[in-house]
Parts: structure tokens; C-alpha cells; sequence
């Protein structure tokens, strides 16, 4: 992995075709939210498909968190399609049979020229795609468990929402004052008027 891609530093926006064939870029999907971003060898990996199996079940989870999940894997668009649906997947999987990534982050797993494909990883990443874990998946147990996942979006989650903690000094008397900056998805609404 290339060496700036460690806790606290940004991992590139990289704009890709998704499995309808539109064209995303990371920041668009994460959007406000933290993200679990999986480097997916591709639908050949019977791994993959167990580390996709056990991210569809959490999904329903990491919906209601206000988390986003994204896979990139290097199968081309029908295969693609074809992975995603064999793991019940609801989330973006993005196609890069240019090897893109793979080549731009130095991740070529030399040991499978057949394939050749992109050593796995899977990234927590914060707003702004910033690194906050790291996993290289080559072998199995070096993939993050769902546990693994839970905590580290408990550790991104605080640091990024301003009201993770509603007894924070100063949320109250903001949100009694009508000032909803601080307040995830409060922030987007119109502003109300205070009543008076």
C-alpha cells in the first residue's frame, strides 16, 4: 500500500463506473458520513464473498448509522453486477478492470497472476475520505470483523459528529436557540422559527 495511506491521511477520490454503469466518485458516495470502503479481489474469491456476506447482514446497521459502504473490485461491469447480487448486496460496487487503483496505490497481488488482482483492504474512512483503519485482507484474519468495524465506527463517529454526546456543553442552548449546525441531518433543514 502506498505509504501515505495510513491513519489520518487521504485516501484519493477516485471517480469510477458503478454496477448500473454510472460514473461515481468516492467523496460523492461518502458524502457527511464515515465509510467502509472494501479493495475486493472480485467475484472469483470465495474470501470476498464470505467478508460481502457478513457486510450485507450488517448493512440494515450501517444504514441506520449514517454510514456508507462502498466496494471496489477489479471484475468488469456484468460480473460486477454478478458478484453484488450473489451476496445480497445493496450498496455501490465499483469496476475497475483498468487496474486504476490497483496500480495508483502499488496493491498488485503478484501471487495470482491469472487474476491479477488487488491485494484487499478494507478502509474506515471519515468525511473528507480520511484514513481512520486500515486492514489488509491477503490473508482471511487480516480482514476487520464486524466487531473490528463496530468499534472503529464508534472511534470515527465520535470524532466527526458534533452531537455524539448530547450533554456536550454548549448543544442545548444551541438547539434551544434554533441553531441546528451541530445536529446531524438537523443541519440540511430549513430553519425553524424559535417559538417564542
Amino acid at each position: 500500500m502506498r505509504s501515505d495511506i495510513v491513519p489520518g491521511g487521504v485516501f484519493p477520490d477516485y471517480a469510477l463506473p458503478d454496477h448500473t454503469g454510472t460514473v461515481r466518485t468516492l467523496s460523492e458516495l461518502q458524502g457527511d458520513d464515515p465509510m467502509i470502503l472494501t479493495l475486493a479481489r472480485g467475484h472469483f474469491c470465495p474470501k470476498e464473498h464470505q467478508q460481502h456476506l457478513e457486510l450485507a447482514a450488517f448493512q440494515p446497521k450501517i444504514a441506520v448509522a449514517y454510514t456508507q459502504l462502498v466496494t471496489i473490485a477489479t471484475d468488469d461491469h456484468h460480473t460486477l453486477q454478478e458478484f453484488r447480487a450473489s451476496v445480497g448486496a445493496t450498496w455501490p460496487f465499483l469496476s475497475d478492470p483498468g487496474r486504476i487503483v490497483q496500480q495508483d496505490l502499488d496493491i498488485q497481488e503478484y501471487t495470482d497472476p491469472e487474476h491479477d488482482p488487488m491485494i484487499p483492504h478494507t478502509l474506515v474512512l471519515k468525511p473528507g475520505l480520511v484514513v481512520h483503519s486500515l486492514y489488509n485482507g491477503y490473508w482471511f484474519w487480516g480482514r476487520p470483523s464486524i466487531h473490528d468495524l463496530w468499534r472503529d465506527l464508534r472511534e470515527a463517529s465520535a470524532e466527526v459528529r458534533p452531537d455524539w454526546d448530547l450533554a456536550a456543553p454548549g448543544l442545548r442552548a444551541a438547539w434551544e436557540s434554533g441553531d441546528r449546525s451541530a445536529f446531524h441531518g438537523w443541519n440540511r433543514r430549513p430553519t425553524e422559527p424559535v417559538p417564542g
